[in-house]
């Protein structure tokens, strides 16, 4: 009993240690990002730039089409691309790309060094980052909102697991990216797969159009890939009058793909860190 109890203790404090490490790197990255702020500002803009054409194409074609298409209305699309430039922000996590950079000059020699897994630091950082996002976000809303006249009328539960559903795809594209970037162990360069991984996802997350839109064989691909849920399914979530069950199984189907892309990342890493052969300069 005593050797259990000490087991449970260690465990909690533990955990206490890990959450402490999440708060403070959120704390760091809120601090810094927010000394950037016009840095920051004009990637944002940059990154509305984006929706921003796709909502004029599909605007156009609606008022064109009798002001809708397949049952899609001008202002559902102002209302599904102006959340989507805040979903796309949200969804902002250290790229494979980064791998590279960290393998090559020995900076992961530093981390591992750590008595902490190094996802671990990404998590936190670009947690933190997300709330100065969601500040800087709120102005770029409001006037997208004023030019475009969006049509949105969420419900307490719409807001809430919409504010829920962020996060999980936060979380979602966290994993699986980080585990596109251990290909690196193996390889000088992630590029061509991570271009690969990357069409998937324009094609298949809701990321150009509302899912909707695609053919009926893309929509049935994408409800068993993990894409839908880091895009598509939080829009939809606060814009698309989802029903009760379908908000709930959204969830779910995100809970399902970070316990497995977690699971993933842990498999993946005992194997690709034993690869991992860079010096620092």
């Amino acid at each position: 009993m005593i050797a259990r109890a000490s087991v449970g203790v260690r465990a909690i404090a533990s955990a206490r240690a890990l959450v402490d490490v999440y708060l403070t790197e959120i704390r760091i990255a809120i601090v810094e990002q927010f000394q950037y702020r016009v840095g920051n500002y004009l990637y944002m803009i940059g990154m509305v730039a984006e929706p921003v054409i796709y909502l004029v194409v599909w605007t156009t074609i609606a008022n064109q089409q009798g002001g809708q298409v397949d049952g899609i209305t001008a202002g559902d699309f102002a209302a599904y691309y102006i959340v989507w430039t805040l979903v796309r922000n949200m969804n902002i996590i250290f790229t494979p790309y980064g791998w590279e950079e960290r393998i090559r000059q020995g900076e992961l020699s530093g981390m591992l060094l750590r008595p902490i897994h190094p996802i671990t630091w990404d998590l936190g950082y670009f947690a933190g980052w997300k709330f100065v996002v969601i500040v800087l976000w709120l102005p770029i809303a409001f006037v997208l909102g004023l030019l475009f006249h969006p049509v949105i009328d969420p419900t307490p539960l719409d807001i809430a697991v919409f504010g829920l559903a962020i996060w999980g795809a936060y979380l979602i594209r966290s994993v699986f990216y980080w585990t596109v970037g251990m290909i690196t162990f193996w390889t000088t360069r992630v590029g061509p797969i991570f271009e690969l991984f990357i069409t998937a996802e324009l094609l298949l997350s809701g990321r150009l159009v509302p899912l909707t839109l695609m053919p009926d064989w893309a929509q049935r691909l994408a409800d068993v890939l993990p894409f839908k849920y880091s895009f598509y399914f939080p829009i939809e979530a606060l814009v698309g009058n989802l029903s009760d069950q379908d908000l709930y199984a959204g969830l779910a189907m995100q809970l399902f793909w970070i316990v497995l892309g977690s699971v993933v990342v842990r498999i993946v890493w005992r194997f690709a860190v034993r690869k991992y052969g860079a010096v620092g300069n």
